[in-house]
């Protein structure tokens, strides 16, 4: 998605689709703040910590897609290149414009513009967000891979024991 095509008002209420600028920080980092917190994750970052989280993003590896409707975005997709797929970091699309295909037209946005020269998208979705499972697997997504955790006890503040016998 190397152009960046003209973003026209639509007097309709039609949603339409560019890429983002850092400029777009401001806007996408309190939507990624939600994001967090509608999907359960732990990250426990505040909103400035996501806005500029997100402007470091967009100067470097990654790109985002954003939904417009009336001039405001109401959902973005991050996303980065890798070798043989499109790594798709987050989705987001406000509460009120759920249910309206935003989500589905991000998605479509980057299958025909972005996904050209790789033959597949992969995405992370947590556990325990199974409205945001049931969205994927809606769309053809598969489950390809599992990330597992094993949470570990807190420690001493200082301690760097690092290779201790296991009593």
């Amino acid at each position: 998605m190397n152009n960046q095509p003209g973003v026209r008002q639509d007097q309709r209420g039609e949603v339409l689709f560019r890429l983002a600028t850092v400029e777009d920080s401001s806007t996408l980092g309190p939507l990624n703040a939600q994001l967090i917190r509608d999907e359960g994750h732990r990250n426990s970052m505040t909103v400035p910590q996501f806005v500029e989280r997100m402007a470091d993003w967009l100067r470097g590896e990654y790109e985002a897609v954003v939904a417009e409707q009336c001039g405001a975005i109401v959902g973005y997709a991050l996303f980065r290149q890798e070798t043989d797929y499109l790594y798709l970091r987050q989705i987001f699309v406000r509460s009120e414009n759920r249910r309206r295909r935003v989500g589905r037209g991000l998605v479509d946005c980057l299958v025909k513009n972005a996904c050209q020269a790789v033959p597949r998208i992969r995405i992370d979705v947590l556990v325990e967000n199974e409205a945001g499972q049931r969205f994927w697997e809606s769309i053809g997504f598969r489950e390809y891979c599992l990330t597992m955790e094993l949470e570990l006890p807190p420690r001493a503040v200082g301690d760097q024991s690092r290779f201790v016998s296991p009593p």
